[in-house]
């Protein structure tokens, strides 16, 4: 027998360990009887374990032959078939990749299921895979409340958070759009090396933050603990230390190589947190069998005295041993379902070997945008309601205001009609923000609507995702742009790719509002002047929205959040701090830089541009701080060259309708982009690209972008920026250019 087998080793020692009466005992005996659980569901979840182990064993053969897939297995981890039993289905499940033995026995909670040609399809990336269509091997399915989690290395442990939060908090507001029960949980499981992961702790201290000022937060986080991340061990009682004591809290352990015990202690579990409504750590201790993965070599960095201790600690010799303890089943009846479970895996792993892969580009990408998740949006609000919210300030929403004031309405207003908004992030709620943009609304709303969270970008995302799941419409608000690097996993990794992953099934909509961009003096430097907007610029599905004026900003924000709501749309609005307060355009006290607040029902579309002047001498486009600017320059342009120019507006920064773009820009053939962020990695450098491919022997076209370079304070703080000088420079050179 080949030594490197370990799967081949490991299937061998259980049919000889059975055969010859020589199964371990378990530590702790555990009667059956004790544990308000029948015979027949003890069968059920050893048969899932069992199923799950030949899957394991399954996946490896095929992988050699080249028709399988990254097999991460759940080899050792099988106990966690208990939990698939323990909690009913209607309990949304965020699940560890080794959570087959899980995700096979939740199945059986629902008729006609069919788990194991399911995981079959995924394992080999096949396009009918009913969850991510041969998109990625996930473990997730709709009907059975498990989202498919693609990396679990605790990524998904604050949106299960956020989710866990969302549901007392749907009850009490009666939310319409609520997707899960009023008295369901969060099962949320990970593994040990993964509970180091800052998304994990950030996660495990928002609950108790939550709990702590008295907050619903019905979560038990499971931590399948077989002691090693791959090559690196974890130090012995390294979680129990850590998380037994933590206030807020409460710790469960159990043995996972006993499923009698696992039964009993994740029962418990249950009932506290189910009835607290409060977050749950549950413990279990288990082994890792066949190596991290498909790939990994074990004997590379462990000896083999080792491994063999982890193959006598199998979970499965326990589980067997377990049912012979209890006269449940025979030796002969064990050794009879196992094997008719190889024979059942073998034949739908074959068949599933025959089915169609993805192929074109088109058909991967199709599911990375989601559509028409509702039909319609609520109504807008009546009157007689606006004018009791806005109190006061409802006479002077006919006068001219600042971009910082308009937002403010426009919250207002959207947070009456979208009855499932929320507000959420640092500062936001008595204070009204730092820039005072969410003023009022914590009175107008109340804390269970407008709330201020922790000071971690991390949680405030991944929390917005997690209320998404159960029908809220988040909008978080993230203090600074520089702030959201912090956070970037949860968009990038978590929220962005759910669509993609889950083919539409699962969505997570959210508007995320960020104060970013440079162009302020006196405060902050770089960490309060990001002028950079590339992280937002790869990751597909993302739409981007920066407006330049506050009646812009109106519309974009209203559409922003139609499309969050009907269409379960992603949105990062960013709303440029310079302009905030803005109130004059070309000189002091002109007001030109103040607008009405719009009529309700106006919105500027997604895609859609706004152009200022109609000549064709030369086009300047811009965005934000950069329109701003560049209409402080358009009359001296103007004047030097005696000719009338365009200025357009994009607007909406994601996806860029090049084509639309050329039509608007119309006879001019002198282009000059003026991007505020910084040149390397801006939109302006993307859309130059593509107007040269599309029109390169038409246009003549400079790319006038912010230097590469970090923003100082003070005076110097706009010395690497755009203005409207170097921007009439640019703008002449250009022209003049023959």
């Amino acid at each position: 027998m080949n030594q490197f087998n370990r799967a081949e080793i490991i299937d061998n020692n259980f049919l000889e360990s059975l055969k010859s009466n020589s199964l371990p005992k378990n530590e702790q005996f555990t009667a059956i009887n004790d544990l308000n659980i029948n015979s027949n569901e003890i069968v059920s979840i050893f048969e899932s374990q069992v199923f799950s182990r030949h899957i394991d064993i399954k996946a490896r053969e095929l992988k050699d032959k080249g028709q399988c897939f990254y097999t991460i297995g759940s080899s050792g981890h099988e106990s966690n078939a208990v939990f698939g039993n323990v909690f009913p289905f209607s309990d949304i499940a965020f699940l560890h990749y080794r959570s087959g033995p899980f995700f096979i026995e939740r199945s059986k909670q629902l008729f006609g299921g069919t788990p194991l040609y399911d995981m079959a399809l995924s394992f080999m990336a096949s396009s009918e895979d009913p969850i991510s269509g041969g998109r990625h091997k996930v473990l997730g399915s709709k009907p059975l409340n498990i989202p498919p989690q693609t990396s679990t290395i605790a990524s998904h442990i604050p949106k299960a958070v956020g989710a866990a939060f969302s549901i007392d908090r749907a009850k009490d507001l009666r939310i319409k759009e609520k997707e899960l029960k009023s008295n369901s949980i969060v099962i949320c499981s990970f593994g040990d090396a993964s509970a180091n992961h800052a998304s994990a702790l950030t996660g495990f201290n928002t609950s108790r933050w939550v709990r702590s000022i008295g907050g619903k937060v019905p979560i038990i986080f499971i931590c399948e603990d077989n002691g090693v991340g791959i090559s690196v061990p974890t130090p012995n009682d390294w979680i129990k230390n850590t998380y037994s004591k933590q206030e807020h809290l409460k710790y469960f352990s159990c043995n996972g190589l006993n499923i009698l015990d696992t039964i009993r202690v994740s029962k418990m579990a249950e009932e506290y947190c189910r009835s607290n409504r409060a977050p749950v750590f549950l413990h279990m201790k288990t082994v890792r069998l066949m190596g991290h993965a498909g790939s990994d070599i074990e004997s590379s960095y462990l000896e083999i005295d080792h491994i063999e201790e982890a193959e006598r600690r199998d979970p499965l010799l326990y589980s067997a041993s377990a049912l012979l303890e209890n006269n449940v089943l025979s030796s002969e009846e064990i050794l009879n379902l196992y094997e008719h479970a190889r024979k059942k895996v073998d034949y739908v792993f074959d068949k599933a070997a025959t089915k169609p892969r993805l192929s074109k580009a088109t058909d991967v990408m199709k599911s990375i945008v989601p559509s028409n998740i509702r039909k319609d949006h609520p109504d807008s609000p009546l009157e007689k309601k606006r004018s009791e919210i806005f109190g006061k300030e409802y006479k002077r929403l006919s006068r001219p205001a600042h971009m910082a004031k308009l937002i403010n309405y426009a919250l207002s207003d959207i947070m009456l009609q979208y009855k499932n908004g929320l507000i959420f992030g640092e500062d936001v709620a008595k204070k009204g923000g730092v820039y005072h943009v969410t003023s009022g609304l914590y009175e107008q709303f109340s804390i269970r609507r407008v709330f201020n969270s922790p000071l971690d970008e991390t949680s405030i995302i991944g929390f917005a995702a997690g209320l998404a799941h159960n029908g809220f419409l988040p909008i978080p608000e993230i203090q600074f742009l520089a702030y959201f690097h912090n956070a970037e996993d949860q968009l990038r990794g978590e929220a962005a790719t759910l669509s993609f992953f889950s083919q539409s099934q699962y969505t997570n909509p959210m508007v995320i509002r960020i104060a970013g961009l440079a162009y302020q003096k006196g405060f902050g430097g770089h960490f309060h002047n990001d002028n950079s907007l590339a992280i937002f610029r790869d990751i597909p599905g993302v739409i981007v929205a920066c407006p330049s004026n506050g009646a812009d900003a109106v519309k974009m924000l209203r559409t922003a959040v139609e499309h969050a709501y009907k269409n379960g749309r992603i949105v990062v609005f960013i709303e440029p701090i310079a302009l905030y307060m803005t109130k004059d355009l070309h000189e002091a006290k002109d007001n030109k830089w103040c607008f009405n607040y719009p009529e309700l029902g106006e919105i500027l579309e997604i895609g859609k541009f706004i152009h200022y002047g109609d000549g064709d001498a030369l086009t300047i486009i811009s965005y934000g701080n950069g329109l701003y600017h560049s209409l402080k320059a358009q009359p001296v342009i103007e004047k030097k060259i005696k000719k009338k120019i365009k200025i357009i507006d994009l607007c909406w920064l994601s996806d860029i309708n090049v084509e639309q773009l050329i039509t608007e820009i119309g006879s001019s053939n002198k282009i000059l982009i003026v991007d505020e962020c910084r040149r390397s990695g801006s939109y302006g450098e993307g859309l130059m690209s593509s107007l040269y491919s599309k029109m390169k022997n038409r246009y003549d076209i400079n790319l006038h972008a912010a230097e590469d370079s970090f923003i100082p304070l003070g005076d110097a703080a706009t010395s690497t920026l755009p203005n409207s000088k170097t921007i009439t420079f640019e703008a002449l050179k250009l022209y003049e250019n023959a």
